[in-house]
């Protein structure tokens, strides 16, 4: 299974990619061995994760979360505990 997954990172900026395995992606990402946009922007945490039926679906929701506006990807993240 694909996953798309958002990751928010140290300067509150949010990365949209795809993986199989999205916590050992976040950690090739902590490692410093992820994206070069991630790179400078360390830790990264995941806050957001979708299933697709496979790398090709991934790859196409990717880019339709990628179009959103900061708001809207903001929108796609489950409420923070205690906020309300």
């Amino acid at each position: 299974m694909w996953y798309v997954y958002l990751l928010r990172c140290a300067d509150n900026t949010l990365y949209t990619g795809v993986a199989t395995d999205v916590d050992r992606r976040a950690r090739e990402h902590n490692s410093g061995h992820g994206a070069k946009y991630t790179r400078s922007r360390l830790p990264v945490t995941v806050v957001y994760r979708e299933p697709c039926a496979d790398r090709s679906a991934a790859l196409r929701r990717e880019i339709e979360i990628k179009r959103l506006s900061r708001q809207e990807k903001e929108a796609l993240l489950p409420a923070a505990p205690g906020a309300e």
